[in-house]
C-alpha cells in the first residue's frame, strides 16, 4: 500500500478563497494526501478577526443578552466569500440558520465555536468533491474531558480504513454521549496527529501561510537562514519560544508513532520547508546551534535563606505557593543562599507584594526581592551541552556587545541553553547570538 499523508492546514492558509483555493491545488497535487485536517479561517490581512474568535464573541452577545445578529452576518459574511470565490455549490443561508439554532437551543460556547472548523471542512470537501468526516466521530473525550488516545484511534482507523479521501475538521472531538468537547486554543495540530497515527501515516505535514522556519526572527536579524532539519526534540523548544512548528503534544504523538512530521508554506509549496525527524540525517548541520530565539516579559524573584540547598521541601513549598496563586515556575536555579525562580511577569505582577510576603512568612526567608523586565533567550541545538566551547562562543559574543547575562539555564536534555537578560538588551543579545552561534 502507497504511503499516507496526512495534511493540516492552518486558518492562516485558509482565510480567504484564495488561499484555500492554493491549499486545494497543493492536495491535488500529491495522491498520498488523502486525509486533510482543517482550522477555522484564521485572521485576514487586515484587522478582521479569525473566525473561531468571533463566534466566540457571537455567543457571549448572545448569552448576555446584547445584539448578536450583526455579527452573526459578518461570520456568515466571510464564509460567503469564501464560497463566492471557489464558485461552488454551498448554502451559507442555512449555515447561518444551522448557527441560529445552536445559539436559542442551548449550545454551550465550545460546541458553537467548533463550527468553524467543521464549516471549514464542509466547504472544503465540497470543492475538494471527497467525503466530510465529522471530528466528533472519531476523537474521543473521556466524560471528565480527557483525550482518549486508545479510544480515538480505533474510531479513526474503522472510519477511515475505508474512505479514500477525506476533510476532517480540527479543534473538537466528543465525549460519550455526542457532546461536543474543544481542544485548548491552538491545539487543532492535535487532531492531525492522531489522524495519521490512525492511518499509520508515512508523513504529517503542517501547512501556513508563511511556515519556513529560521534560525532567528526575521525582524530583528537580517535574512535569517532557514532551517531544513530539526529533530522532534529540537522542535519542541522551539514551540516553547514561541517559533510556530507543529504543538508540541501533537510531536509527542508522532515522535511516539515514528511519523515524520513537516512544516511547510502554501505560498511556497515548492520550498522544502523544514523536516522534523526523530534524528537528524547524515550531514544535514555544519552547527550543532540551530536557531536563537526567545520571549520577553519575564520576572525573577529571588529568596535569600542560608542553606536554602539543604532544607528538606524547601523547593515543595515555594513551588507550592506560586500554584496557590496560578502561576507556572519557567525555570528555578539554586545556590546555597539564594533560589531564584523566572516567571511570566504578566501573571505575577498582579499579585507580586502578596505572592513576596507569603514566601517569606512561610519559608522564613531572610529575603525576598524581585525582579521585572527579564527576557528569556534560547539557543537551541541538539548536543548544546556536549559540544567543547559553546558557552564560550556565546558569552564572548554577548560580551562584545556589552550585554549583561542575568541568569543561565542548561537544559537537562543538552538540547538548550537559556540566558536571562534584560528586556532592553533583547534585539542585541539575539544578533550577537545569532552571529556568534549560528553563522
Amino acid at each position: 500500500m502507497d504511503s499516507i499523508t496526512v495534511s493540516k492546514f492552518s486558518g492562516s492558509s485558509l482565510y480567504d478563497a484564495g488561499r484555500v483555493r492554493k491549499s486545494a491545488e497543493i492536495i491535488r497535487s500529491d495522491l498520498s494526501r488523502r486525509y486533510v485536517v482543517v482550522s477555522a479561517p484564521g485572521k485576514t490581512s487586515g484587522s478582521e478577526a479569525g473566525i473561531t474568535d468571533m463566534l466566540y464573541l457571537c455567543h457571549s452577545m448572545f448569552t448576555e443578552g446584547r445584539e448578536h445578529k450583526p455579527m452573526l452576518k459578518e461570520i456568515a459574511g466571510r464564509f460567503s466569500k469564501i464560497v463566492d470565490g471557489l464558485g461552488i455549490h454551498f448554502s451559507i443561508d442555512d449555515m447561518t440558520a444551522s448557527l441560529e439554532r445552536d445559539l436559542f437551543s442551548g449550545k454551550d460556547n465550545g460546541y458553537f465555536a467548533s463550527r468553524g472548523e467543521y464549516f471549514m471542512a464542509a466547504i472544503m470537501a465540497e470543492y475538494l468533491g471527497c467525503e466530510l468526516v465529522d471530528a466528533a466521530g472519531i476523537i474521543k473525550f473521556d466524560t471528565n474531558g480527557t483525550l482518549n488516545e486508545t479510544a480515538t484511534c480505533v474510531a479513526a482507523s474503522m472510519r477511515l480504513k475505508d474512505t479514500e479521501r477525506a476533510v476532517i475538521p480540527g479543534f473538537y472531538g466528543s465525549i460519550q454521549g455526542g457532546k461536543i468537547k474543544t481542544f485548548q486554543r491552538g491545539e487543532g495540530d492535535i487532531t492531525g496527529a492522531l489522524v495519521a497515527r490512525a492511518v499509520n501515516a508515512g508523513m504529517f505535514e503542517k501547512w501556513h501561510y508563511k511556515a519556513e522556519i529560521l534560525s532567528a526572527d526575521a525582524k530583528i536579524v537580517d535574512d535569517p537562514l532557514p532551517v531544513r532539519n530539526i529533530t522532534y526534540r529540537e522542535a519542541g523548544e522551539l514551540s516553547y519560544v514561541g517559533i510556530p512548528t507543529v504543538h508540541d503534544r501533537a510531536l509527542f504523538m508522532l515522535m511516539d508513532a515514528g511519523i515524520p512530521s513537516c512544516v511547510r508554506s502554501v505560498m511556497a509549496p515548492e520550498d522544502p520547508g523544514t523536516l522534523i525527524t526523530p534524528e537528524l540525517p547524515d550531514g544535514a548541520r555544519h552547527n550543532v546551534a540551530v536557531c536563537v530565539a526567545g520571549r520577553r516579559n519575564f520576572s525573577i524573584v529571588h529568596i535569600e535563606k542560608f542553606g536554602v540547598n539543604k532544607e528538606a521541601g524547601f523547593g515543595e513549598k515555594l513551588f507550592r505557593i506560586f500554584a496557590g496563586h496560578g502561576i507556572a515556575c519557567e525555570h528555578c536555579l539554586s545556590g546555597i543562599y539564594r533560589m531564584s525562580v523566572v516567571l511570566k511577569s504578566p501573571v505575577f505582577d498582579i499579585r507580586k507584594s502578596a505572592i513576596l510576603d507569603e514566601i517569606k512568612s512561610v519559608l522564613n526567608a531572610t529575603s525576598v526581592t524581585a525582579e521585572k523586565n527579564l527576557s528569556l533567550i534560547a539557543i537551541i541545538g541538539q548536543g548544546m551541552g556536549t559540544v567543547h566551547g559553546t558557552f564560550r562562543r556565546a558569552f564572548s559574543a554577548l560580551e562584545k556587545v556589552q550585554v549583561k547575562v542575568r541568569m543561565i539555564d542548561q537544559g537537562s536534555d543538552d538540547m538548550n541553553i537559556i540566558l536571562g537578560v534584560y528586556d532592553e538588551d533583547y534585539n542585541k543579545a539575539i544578533k550577537a547570538l545569532y552571529e556568534g552561534m549560528i553563522l
